[in-house]
């Protein structure tokens, strides 16, 4: 088994004064150092030849690994395992090639000078990643910290709050923590005008909705409301059912067939941050329209693709879970679908017309699971009155395979 031959260290804003005597050795007996340019300049003292990341980070990655067999320290903020560059690398390389020293992470510095229990807070990094990602956690009285690229990301986000009814909410922008740099100001998000934020830079939100903000509900049948589309929309009663049928877990990922607005993939990504889902819809007008939903509501990492099943299927991941909500009839589509499902997982189908509803008799028939016939009225005028209105039925077969 080869010896670990790379060194992952924690940098606080305090620099090398602030590591333990292991962690520096790892510095002192390395061949080379390697980070982002705060860090190298932090350990420039050394006197060893150095590696800068290049942006996108992943660039770096094959340079690095070509080090191997050399000793290598890779110099991170903080705790490198948090938000950090150390679940990159442990993704490439064996746990054993490795030793890590942590360090306080931005996380746990913010909390201390907040007074806010760490267990009780959300905490995301949002360096390289959408600000949307927040919508799924603005509920009031939540607490979120969040590490941001520059204070330009610190403006955006307020203004985003301010845009969505969330102004009221309270800022606390943290700089430089736990050096000589520190600073820490407040502001509301809809009177945010801080402009001299220094990188790094935490940003902590105490969530205040106003009248105006539109929550969004922890359960599954999110307000039709909420979604853009032209008609190609599951209902909301029976977006509910379905994601009860395809019942997601966690660390699971969805093929979601005739995707039409993207409702059943965005749900699916909703109920686990760690979930994945794939969308096929065969209409180019409607792709933008579920992109757009998905960042909307917090999910931008909706993949949806432009293509016709079967054949879009093609080289896909295996699935954990697949609906298929459009495009039933078409020949081979459920061969494709069941020998491409692992063991256990879920397929779901809702049919409205009676050919694809013959479709699913058929496969139960062949493979048992439920069959559910679906009906919703919905109270509506009649001239000065008002009567029930049914929509149109919907037959959906699930099951485990």
């Amino acid at each position: 088994m080869m010896e670990p031959w790379l060194s992952i260290v924690g940098l606080g804003e305090d620099g090398i004064d602030g590591l333990s005597a292991a962690a520096r050795e790892a510095i002192e007996q390395a061949d080379l150092l390697a980070g982002g340019a705060r860090h190298l300049k932090l350990a420039a003292g050394f006197g060893k030849p150095m590696l800068a990341w290049e942006v996108p980070f992943e660039a770096s990655i094959p340079k690095l690994l070509a080090e191997r067999g050399r000793r290598v320290a890779v110099l991170a903020s903080g705790d490198p395992f948090w938000f950090g560059v150390g679940g990159t690398l442990a993704a490439r390389l064996p746990l054993a090639e490795m030793r890590v020293w942590p360090a306080p992470s931005t996380f746990g510095w913010a909390a201390a000078r907040l007074g806010w229990p760490l267990e009780q807070v959300t905490t995301l990094g949002l360096h390289a990643r959408p600000i949307t990602l927040l919508r799924p956690h603005l509920t009031p009285q939540a607490r979120l910290i969040v590490l941001l690229r520059d204070g330009a990301a610190a403006a955006l986000i307020a203004a985003y709050l301010d845009g969505l009814g969330f102004g009221a909410s309270r800022l606390t922008v943290l700089e430089a923590l736990g050096g000589p740099r520190e600073r820490i100001r407040q502001a509301h998000a809809h009177a945010f005008a801080l402009d001299d934020i220094q990188a790094p830079v935490a940003l902590a939100i105490e969530v205040q909705a106003e009248a105006q903000a539109v929550l969004m509900p922890r359960t599954s049948g999110l307000p039709d409301e909420l979604f853009q589309h032209d008609g190609q929309l599951t209902k909301r009663e029976i977006r509910a059912v379905t994601l009860s049928s395809l019942a997601p877990r966690g660390n699971e990922l969805l093929w979601d067939i005739g995707a039409g607005s993207g409702a059943i993939g965005i749900e699916w990504l909703l109920a686990d941050a760690r979930n994945r889902a794939i969308g096929i819809e065969p209409r180019a007008d409607r792709l933008q329209v579920a992109r757009a939903n998905a960042a909307a509501l917090g999910v931008p990492h909706l993949d949806i693709r432009h293509g016709r099943a079967p054949e879009a299927l093609a080289g896909l991941p295996t699935p954990d879970a697949v609906f298929i909500g459009g495009g039933g009839t078409e020949p081979g589509l459920f061969e494709a679908v069941w020998q491409a499902l692992r063991p256990g997982g879920r397929l779901v189908a809702n049919a409205v017309t009676l050919e694809t509803e013959a479709l699913l008799i058929a496969w139960h028939r062949r493979h048992g699971g439920s069959l559910l016939r679906l009906a919703v009225e919905r109270a509506s005028a009649v001239g000065g009155f008002t009567a029930w209105r049914a929509a149109m039925p919907i037959v959906q077969w699930s099951v485990r395979k």
